[in-house]
């Protein structure tokens, strides 16, 4: 096995803090880090004081896009079950945990319902086996609540945690935009925001009597925070993440009718957005993840109303949550354990740090370089963001996955 020392490191883990020094991989894992000895084989890297930390794992991608993943820093995805096929057979969720090899580890996240609606459970057992790290709703939230019960109680059984969509379908139906003046304004169909309140209250108390974990992909408005922090102030094991995009962005975006602010859930209003950055400071948000949606421009160059929602997330999320981080005084060693080990330990996995013996999946990161967003020179397999143009700090010179490093 080959010894990499990577020397003169700003080192960043989400458990053991922040410290100069080095890092030692011996084959694809870490075996010492801080200020240590280098072995006198090891083939050497100077960091140049830059920051070295675990790379990211992106929980709840649509789509597997590897190179725009290595650009941005991530070795691990978590995969909504929304593929074609759809995530509900044992077979596509192991041939969809094979597809990244070598690059990337695709770590499934198996349909809770057969095929996405709602209706009849899924073989989560089996597809547990087949490599499902977890269970999703998908794009959609299970209206009925016996249904979405019994989806709890054989998870909480199984060991799985449970991602959610909130927004209350009765309501969103139809729906591009959040209900308020931008959607008025443009007459675009709306939905009020309460409908993800209304989501995450009940799934949050069913989530609480069966005794399993509920993770919510996404929560971008007040009402869902007020909501978040009560359960886990009564000790529910439930989660929530966020995107950039909700922390940066407000329904103002959508005011030309540009379809690359078409997010689902949609952006919200700039009350809800301040508080899902008073979230972020407090804690109430566990995972920032990047949505990664790639949609070409069949799907985006459409009236609002046509368009397809989602964005291409995955080669921005570091550098908009570095900056994030700097605008609510967050450590890197809070920022880090949001975006690798929190996701991480939701489905199951010890990886994420910079401890020995762990996986030697790392990002060398400068955090100050500037570069702007270009969505037509993204290496995405579609360069829709709604940060088209938008200049930002903090770049990844280096992913490294298993010890080895990945170009792009």
């Amino acid at each position: 096995m080959t010894t990499t020392a990577y020397v003169n490191a700003r080192l960043v883990c989400p458990e053991t803090g922040e410290r100069d020094g080095a890092l030692i991989v011996t084959g694809d894992r870490i075996a010492a880090a801080g200020p240590v000895e280098i072995p006198a084989d090891a083939r050497t890297v100077d960091c140049g004081g830059k920051l070295l930390a675990p790379a990211l794992f992106d929980l709840g991608v649509f789509a597997i896009d590897k190179a725009a993943c290595i650009a941005g820093g991530i070795v691990r995805i978590g995969l909504m079950p929304d593929q074609s096929p759809i995530l509900d057979d044992p077979g596509i969720v192991q041939r969809a945990s094979d597809i990244g090899k070598p690059e990337l580890w695709v770590h499934p996240i198996a349909a809770a319902t057969r095929e996405l609606k709602g209706l009849d459970l899924a073989e989560m057992a089996i597809n547990a086996e087949a490599g499902a790290r977890a269970v999703a709703t998908g794009r959609h939230w299970i209206g009925d609540a016996n249904v979405m019960r019994r989806v709890l109680g054989y998870a909480r059984d199984l060991g799985l945690t449970v991602i959610s969509h909130a927004e209350d379908i009765a309501l969103t139906g139809g729906a591009v935009a959040t209900e308020g003046e931008t959607a008025t304004r443009l007459g675009l169909p709306a939905a009020p925001a309460i409908a993800e309140a209304l989501a995450i209250a009940r799934d949050t108390m069913l989530a609480e009597h069966v005794g399993a974990a509920i993770h919510f992909r996404q929560v971008t408005t007040a009402a869902g925070f007020d909501l978040i922090r009560a359960a886990k102030a009564r000790g529910v094991r439930v989660t929530c993440g966020i995107t950039p995009a909700h922390l940066l962005l407000s329904d103002i975006a959508m005011s030309d009718f540009r379809t690359f602010t078409r997010l689902s859930p949609p952006l919200r209003s700039e009350a809800d957005r301040v508080a899902a950055l008073a979230a972020l400071a407090d804690g109430t948000i566990d995972i920032l993840c990047s949505g990664h949606d790639p949609r070409g421009p069949e799907e985006k160059r459409l009236p609002f109303t046509d368009s397809a929602p989602g964005m291409s997330g995955a080669e921005t999320l570091l550098a908009l949550s570095l900056g994030l981080a700097r605008d609510a005084g967050l450590s890197f060693q809070r920022l880090f354990a949001m975006l690798s080990v929190t996701p991480a330990r939701l489905m199951g996995l010890y990886t994420g740090t910079l401890t020995p013996g762990a996986p030697a999946d790392l990002v060398l990161v400068d955090p100050r370089a500037p570069w702007q967003i270009v969505g037509d020179a993204m290496v995405a397999r579609a360069g829709n963001t709604p940060f088209d143009g938008l200049p930002v700090q903090g770049r990844v010179l280096r992913t490294i996955k298993g010890g080895v490093r990945l170009a792009a």
